[in-house]
């Protein structure tokens, strides 16, 4: 399907976007993240093994150590961790949305996290399905569907593991996925170019939909489809991530320094950091927000309003019936809303009925007392 150019223009009030990171432990996750937003939002692992969690240069506090050490063989449920942060890029605000998974990918049996994550993606949809139902809708509701989740693969150099395979044709029907290579300066170049390669076969072998920046070559622009060719072309993306910053020719950089050189984080020489952060926050921002609401949501909601209706979803539904459909689930939210309407109403009435018997039946207490008043009064004159 077509999607006109529409990547560059960014409302003045800002926009909110959301980004799920999911990776097993040591494939970058954390570190991608502080480095894509410029501080340290997410805690490393280790950080809490330190005798001041502040100062990542602490020293590891050796019963902390001890102690992890002893329930290193159990296994920790994934956990799901929206954390909100405000950035400014080409003059918009972001309000962005960080949601990490720390668990995932560290046990044996992975299948609850799976059932997490994407639970977590379809509550988000079950959201805005309850609020478009609404009558009155709340001027404060937040929309937190995801719009990119970013997957960080091991770079291991050889294929994509079972891991990999069932994660990504899961959430894919869900989310705008995203594969990186995390820690890709663990790879020679000549390696990692191989990786890559292997990487996108699989992915094209078990028919997982990615999102590989779509475009049309009959209604998007040279500029955009050169851009979006360019970024296809990076995929995974191989990322180097750095919270510290090391004098180069006496200038800071954000990198790593190694005994046979230097990475630099920002260099795309080096690693597509900045062309992925350039995507995510500047030119493909609206565009994975739109796929999200036009398409993930909408079938989604096609889903979901089928089971409600008539049962199993039927793909062979027509798209005039499941406007039927949505048609009448609205009806029916409305009817049940005037029933509730009316409930209060009829209660109400009921309740004015009740105080108003009382106050005649004070009133009649009141006659009798007066009455009772103006005898004893006679009697005594």
């Amino acid at each position: 399907m077509s999607r006109p150019s529409r990547g560059r223009k960014q409302a003045k009030k800002g926009v909110q976007l959301t980004i799920m990171v999911v990776g097993a432990s040591g494939t970058g996750r954390t570190t991608f993240v502080n480095t894509l937003v410029e501080q340290s939002l997410l805690p490393h692992r280790v950080q809490s093994l330190l005798v001041d969690p502040e100062d990542p240069h602490s020293a590891l506090d050796m019963s902390l150590v001890q102690e992890a050490a002893r329930h290193a063989h159990e296994e920790e449920p994934v956990r799901i961790k929206p954390v909100n942060v405000e950035l400014e890029e080409d003059g918009v605000r972001i309000a962005l949305t960080i949601v990490d998974t720390p668990g995932f990918g560290d046990g044996i049996d992975n299948e609850a996290s799976f059932q997490e994550i994407s639970s977590y993606l379809e509550r988000q949809y079950d959201d805005i399905l309850a609020e478009e139902s609404r009558i009155k809708r709340n001027p404060r509701f937040r929309d937190n569907r995801v719009h990119a989740l970013l997957y960080f693969i091991a770079p291991t150099g050889h294929a994509l593991r079972e891991l990999d395979i069932e994660l990504m044709r899961r959430l894919s029907p869900r989310v705008n996925v995203i594969p990186v290579i995390g820690k890709a300066d663990s790879l020679t170049p000549t390696e990692l170019r191989a990786f890559k390669r292997r990487i996108m076969e699989d992915i094209a072998y078990y028919g997982i939909p990615v999102y590989d920046f779509p475009y049309d070559v009959e209604e998007d622009d040279e500029e955009t489809i050169q851009d979006n060719s360019e970024l296809r072309a990076l995929l995974p993306f191989a990322i180097v991530g750095s919270e510290e910053e090391i004098m180069i020719n006496g200038q800071p950089v954000r990198g790593r320094r190694y005994p046979w050189g230097v990475v630099e984080v920002d260099n795309p020489q080096h690693s597509d950091f900045s062309r992925l952060r350039g995507a995510l926050l500047v030119t493909h921002l609206t565009d994975l927000k739109e796929i999200t609401h036009d398409f993930l949501y909408e079938n989604y909601r096609t889903e979901k309003l089928s089971r409600s209706v008539g049962g199993d979803p039927d793909s062979s539904i027509l798209p005039e019936d499941m406007a039927n459909q949505s048609v009448r689930l609205k009806e029916e939210q409305l009817r049940r809303e005037e029933e509730k309407l009316r409930e209060i109403e009829l209660k109400v009435q009921r309740e004015i009925q009740v105080k108003r018997q009382e106050l005649l039946a004070k009133e009649d207490s009141l006659k009798v007392l007066e009455a009772r008043l103006a005898q004893q009064n006679t009697g005594m004159a």
